[in-house]
């Protein structure tokens, strides 16, 4: 037998089992891909129709949608001849190691697990975490996403923010709004609380329960320093600071009452 038709028959051989297993592949692949898309959308549809919490349906649907493309990943190799017995051996072998170098990581599924647990916020709260204020817009299986107060999109690792400090202004629905107002000592204090607390309850976005207060809050080395705290709806909160501020300044000018400023005064030397 000629020997370059022996190696001609052997290269086709080869190509013809190989081509099939990578055709074989791509298929699973691309069937496989479709197949992990439609049940995460189902899934998707089921916790929906459950009543489950829309922070936990992120999070179960990102949990799985990695398990199952790990799982399409290992059928692929078992399909392209690699043996998966020994491709799991392999991975148990490399667990420690792998373990070591993805500490952060798993330290941070831990903390994604743990906020799905105690529920510290859920998405559309407003919460300030690790130095950083915003909406939870996504929590993800190692990470939870933030849109910033000025639009900004924030990721805090799941990891940190499970053993951080966590202010969540959502909770109770309202907000209060801290404020401090200083007028001159020559100020009737009885009048200015009047006119403080109009400025207050003549404002839409400020509610009645709780009550806002006005009260003396020091006297000042030049002034008398009112703490002014009227009470909102978290989303109302920098509308109710601005007018309230604004609002304040016009007030008082209306009604006499001087707000303490520094004055420069001119010295004019005679010739």
């Amino acid at each position: 037998m000629d020997l370059e038709n022996v190696n001609t028959e052997k290269w086709l051989d080869l190509g013809l089992e190989y081509g099939v297993k990578i055709i074989g592949a791509i298929l699973i692949w691309i069937i496989g891909s479709w197949i992990i898309k439609k049940l995460i959308t189902t899934s998707a549809k089921l916790m929906t129709k459950a009543g489950y919490d829309k922070s936990l349906q992120s999070f179960l649907s990102n949990l799985i949608s990695w398990v199952l493309k790990i799982l399409l990943i290992i059928t692929l190799l078992g399909t392209l001849g690699v043996p998966t017995t020994s491709f799991a051996a392999i991975i148990a072998a490399a667990g420690l190691a792998i373990g070591l170098a993805l500490q952060g990581s798993l330290g941070n599924f831990a903390g994604g697990v743990l906020i799905m647990i105690f529920k510290p916020f859920k998405m559309g709260d407003l919460i300030e975490a690790q130095g950083e204020i915003g909406v939870v817009k996504q929590i993800e299986i190692f990470t939870t996403k933030l849109t910033g107060l000025s639009n900004k999109e924030i990721i805090i690792p799941n990891g940190a923010l499970s053993n951080g400090n966590i202010v969540n202004y959502s909770t109770e629905g309202t907000r209060r709004v801290d404020l401090v107002f200083g007028v001159s000592y020559d100020a009737d204090i009885k009048k200015t609380k009047d006119v403080l607390m109009n400025v207050l309850t003549s404002h839409p976005l400020v509610i009645d329960t709780p009550a806002p207060t006005v009260n003396v809050k020091e006297l000042a080395d030049s002034s008398v320093n009112f703490a002014v705290r009227p009470w909102c709806k978290v989303e109302d909160y920098w509308t109710v600071f601005f007018d309230v501020t604004e609002n304040t300044k016009l007030a008082l000018d209306a009604a006499g009452i001087e707000i303490p400023y520094p004055h420069q005064v001119e010295i004019h030397k005679q010739a």
